[in-house]
């Protein structure tokens, strides 16, 4: 029988974070595939989004957001990165960043045009550029050292090319790109008039003394530079689905002006909640991120021990394994053998790209897991050993 799915997203089929999820419960695997934690957030924060509940936070708030929330982004812009914005005019609160990425590119971007992008990507973006009827021009990063190729960026972008999307820290590599490379993205965003959209949900898990900085902080970017962020990583409640968009108003308005029809607005309650957390102190960013890195270590430390090298990790919850040394040349197909031969998942590099064969025997995996898990993951691992 013929699909009724359209034709520009026929390609994106069952997601493989449910086909790897599945597979995790059926062989009781540990899970290190789907990149959410398994401990909840801090307890100021849950109660005070339940005390929203039962005061009367049930019903739509403004379009644009609760004005507690627009203000603490507006806050946090300026308290991290000495970035102004204006929570009135300058901020647009969503569901989520998935949600901000499609309502921005279908604010943005006409059908025809071109969005310019690093593979491996977060899975949306290409499903966004799709349904936005947009061209998506991939440049790939280069393994193992991640390395953006800035000529290669600088020969996808063409006379139909409307935006740059722009991730860091990176899903799926947990790179963080250097001022270097921002600074060379940026050059690029102005010799041909692009806006930026860069997404940085993971902008507060950044490792080994490394900073983040936004590419809106870059001489003459902020008026042509949406930045992208959410609840989700930061503070470990990605099923409370809130982010935000900030930036210059004509384009903050041109996205809220597509938001509107998505989603009207989003969770109520949960708002307060939110910008309490964007004003909690130092030590709980630097906490986590520290605790994160912990983590990380705990894994790399486990693959290399079974002879699997890693990618950088600097930032995010993920870790780039390159198993080719054991003899992997197709990781989607060791990624489905995975959860049955040694208990444990992960999800190949290759569902985040356009070209698959340079990733082949690349898997990531996901350590934002309590300890214990990650634990039982590395002993697990240790049956590479003798593979």
């Amino acid at each position: 029988m013929t699909t009724p799915l359209v034709t520009r997203m026929q390609a994106f089929g069952t997601s493989v974070f449910a086909e790897m999820t599945q597979r995790a419960l059926q062989f009781e695997a540990v899970n290190l595939g789907q990149g959410f934690p398994d401990t909840d957030g801090p307890q100021e924060m849950l109660d005070i989004a339940a005390r929203g509940l039962h005061e009367g936070l049930n019903q739509y708030a403004p379009a644009r957001g609760l004005p507690v929330l627009r203000d603490a982004v507006a806050q946090h812009q300026r308290r991290f990165y000495g970035i102004d914005v204006d929570p009135d005019r300058e901020v647009l609160v969503t569901v989520g960043a998935t949600e901000a990425i499609a309502a921005t590119l279908l604010a943005l971007v006409e059908p025809g045009e071109e969005v310019v992008m690093v593979e491996p990507y977060y899975d949306s973006y290409a499903a966004c550029v799709a349904l936005a009827g947009a061209t998506r021009r991939t440049v790939p990063l280069r393994f193992p050292d991640l390395a953006l190729d800035v000529d290669a960026l600088r020969a996808a972008v063409g006379p139909s090319t409307r935006l740059l999307l722009l991730n860091t820290p990176h899903n799926p590599t947990g790179k963080v790109f250097s001022a270097e490379e921002l600074a060379a993205v940026a050059q690029i965003a102005q010799e041909h008039d692009l806006i930026v959209v860069s997404d940085e949900v993971y902008e507060h898990l950044v490792f080994d003394d490394l900073t983040h900085v936004p590419i809106a902080t870059l001489p003459g970017m902020a008026e042509r530079t949406l930045t992208i962020s959410s609840v989700g990583k930061t503070f470990s409640l990605t099923g409370w689905k809130t982010g935000w968009v900030s930036g210059p108003a004509h384009l903050v308005d041109a996205v809220a002006g597509v938001k509107q029809f998505l989603t009207f607005v989003g969770a109520t309650h949960v708002q307060p909640a939110v910008a309490h957390g964007l004003s909690l102190p130092d030590d709980f960013f630097t906490g986590f991120a520290a605790s994160l890195q912990g983590k990380r270590d705990l894994l790399v430390e486990a693959l290399a021990s079974a002879g699997v090298p890693v990618s950088p990790c600097q930032g995010t919850y993920f870790v780039i394994a390159d198993f080719v040394g054991l003899g992997v040349t197709d990781a989607v197909e060791f990624c489905r053998r995975m959860p049955e031969e040694l208990g444990v998942v992960g999800v190949p590099v290759s569902v985040f790209c356009d070209d698959p064969q340079p990733v082949a025997s690349l898997v990531r995996f996901a350590f934002c897991k309590k300890d214990e898990v990650l634990q039982e993951a590395a002993r697990r691992l240790q049956s590479l050993r003798g593979a």
